[in-house]
């Protein structure tokens, strides 16, 4: 069959939504679909999801996709999965979910984390990062301390993505990539690492068997095809966690290639060609979707989220409250804001650069003539200036960056862009499309797993849209701001933790 005549399913199982892409053999969209569900948070630091709402939403999905693309869906030769990254999954013996799955911006687990150092000190090395709550390594630690009969029950351990695929095909399987960000894979040889499991008190039974991203990792159950009018024997690639398949959908596969995502959280991302940890900067230092690649990454728990949250508080639409923002910053002589609103975008405490559980948000400087627009703009602002740490912290790292690709939600907004490259000073780079972003880099990796292709012919960079380039005056005066929000974090950090330990 031609390339033209085939089809690839690209699903991304995300924090907020099921995404999914239809592409057929020239890389273009023959239709695409989202299902929206809520995050759980039963106690103050919690927050679960069920996974039946994940399968729910990529049932539908798929249902909607086929009601676009009929044709497109009965050519599909493949299904790639990317997903959110960290959530830990409990199934049983018979495929039974034991409890809630754990997500990544969970903060139960911060005590454990101090145990992990204590008994292996050359964790962050091996693992990529010190230990955090997000990571599994610490939530089983919880779990034996705090749901002793929930971890005994589960036989089987996986990702979000990878219980999907489990749903899809039988199959308890997981790439290299999203085992990379349970914290209990040796991330240099690729494999779980026997010393940190022995920490966890787990053994390798429980575990997924580790594929590459591009490898076949099983077949589509012929009942579920039968139903979705897609073809029998369809293959299902190994799949990425969604910051890895996000830089596939755009092409940051090479040595230096950067980006940043806006999403429900925010990355900054740059490939690299060998690992390279440096977990004494809380920089993550992770395996690639890609055989023989890894990645060095910041990681902030607040994106586009902190726009969302403020934009319901005041009871506007994102659309209005991006207006209002626009608006505030043009009558204030674009909204510099030297002595004026500051916020801390830490929602849902912070990782990059400061790994603290415990931070929350922040809104400084209110006065009586404060308006919504200018909440708004601190808001946008805060999580700006939360990306211009993340770039110092790579930097420091010993690795540049010249230009930064943008993906996700948050990119589609010019405003925002514009001031995010004057924060950041670096130019950014919207490409077209860039809206599709794991979900396609998903369908990549089904194509890959399908015909064997090389990465660099199939992960191109799409065309690009628009470049945002800084502009000094303004990003000088970012500059003074910039320290001021550094400054309020660390004054009120002690504060944060004697909030945080007393919950």
């Amino acid at each position: 069959m031609r390339l033209t005549q085939v089809a690839y399913l690209g699903l991304d199982i995300g924090t907020s939504a099921v995404k999914g892409v239809l592409v057929d053999g020239e890389q273009q969209c023959l239709a695409s679909a989202s299902r929206a569900y809520g995050v759980d948070h039963p106690r103050p630091g919690f927050a679960e999801q069920s996974p039946d709402v994940w399968w729910q939403a990529v049932e539908e999905v798929v249902v909607d996709l086929r009601r676009q693309s009929p044709e497109g869906v009965s050519r599909v030769a493949a299904i790639g999965l990317s997903g959110q990254m960290h959530g830990l999954v409990l199934q049983d013996e018979a495929g039974r979910i034991v409890r809630p799955a754990i997500l990544w911006n969970d903060q139960r687990a911060d005590r454990e984390c101090r145990r992990l150092e204590e008994r292996l000190p050359e964790f962050g090395q091996l693992t990529g990062v010190s230990p955090m709550p997000a990571f599994w390594a610490a939530k089983l630690l919880w779990l034996a301390a705090h749901e002793r009969d929930s971890l005994a029950s589960a036989r089987h351990l996986l990702l979000p993505k990878d219980h999907v695929r489990w749903r899809l095909s039988g199959e308890h399987v997981t790439d290299m990539c999203d085992a990379a960000g349970t914290q209990l894979l040796d991330q240099a040889q690729r494999d779980w690492s026997d010393a940190v499991l022995a920490c966890c008190g787990i053994t390798r039974d429980v575990l997924p068997r580790l594929v590459e991203g591009t490898q076949h990792a099983g077949w589509l159950d012929e009942r579920l095809a039968s139903r979705w009018g897609i073809p029998s024997a369809v293959r299902i690639a190994g799949g990425a966690g969604d910051v890895a398949a996000g830089a596939l959908g755009i092409g940051a596969i090479h040595e230096g290639s950067a980006f940043l995502t806006l999403g429900t959280s925010s990355q900054m991302f740059v490939t690299a060609d060998g690992y390279r940890p440096a977990p004494e900067s809380v920089l993550h230092a992770f395996a690639h979707a890609l055989p023989g690649r890894w990645f060095q990454m910041a990681a902030m728990l607040n994106g586009a989220s902190a726009l969302s949250w403020v934009a319901e508080l005041l009871g506007l639409s994102i659309e209005t409250a991006l207006s209002k923002a626009e608006r505030a910053a043009r009558d204030s002589g674009e909204g510099e804001h030297s002595e004026g609103l500051l916020f801390l975008p830490y929602l849902n405490g912070e990782r990059t650069p400061h790994d603290d559980p415990h931070a929350r948000g922040v809104l400084f400087g209110l006065t009586p003539a404060s308006q919504p627009g200018d909440v708004v703009l601190a808001v946008l602002d805060g999580v700006g200036y939360s990306l211009r740490e993340a770039r110092d912290v790579i930097e420091s790292a010993g690795t540049p960056i010249e230009r930064l690709a943008v993906i996700g939600g948050g990119s589609r907004s010019d405003f925002w862009l514009r001031r995010l490259a004057d924060i950041i000073d670096r130019p950014l780079v919207r490409y077209r499309d860039s809206e599709r972003g794991p979900a396609f880099g998903a369908a990549r990796l089904a194509r890959m797993a399908s015909t064997g292709e090389p990465a660099e012919h199939v992960c191109t960079p799409p065309e690009v849209d628009t470049v945002f380039e800084p502009r000094p005056e303004r990003s000088a005066r970012h500059a003074a701001q910039f320290e001021r929000f550094k400054a309020l974090y660390r004054a009120l950090r002690p504060e944060f933790k004697r909030a945080g330990s007393s919950l």
